[in-house]
């Protein structure tokens, strides 16, 4: 590799919103992310349920739509 061209790699730390921590390794420091594989529906096998059809209703009811 030639000198003074790549960003730095080095260890850092990704911390999830359900409050897992992991350690690896990237150019960037300490990342954030959402969802992980321990609180992701796939791999835990729970389903979290959205309201979604509230909300559309809650929408169409505030704009009028039939």
């Amino acid at each position: 590799m030639k000198d003074g061209i790549h960003p730095n790699y080095g260890p850092t730390k990704i911390i999830c919103a359900c409050g897992a921590e992991f350690e690896t390794g990237s150019t960037k420091k300490d990342l954030h992310v959402e969802i992980c594989a321990k609180c992701h529906p796939f791999y835990t096998g729970r389903q979290k349920l959205v309201d979604t059809g509230g909300r559309v209703d809650k929408f169409k009811k505030k704009f009028g739509i039939k």
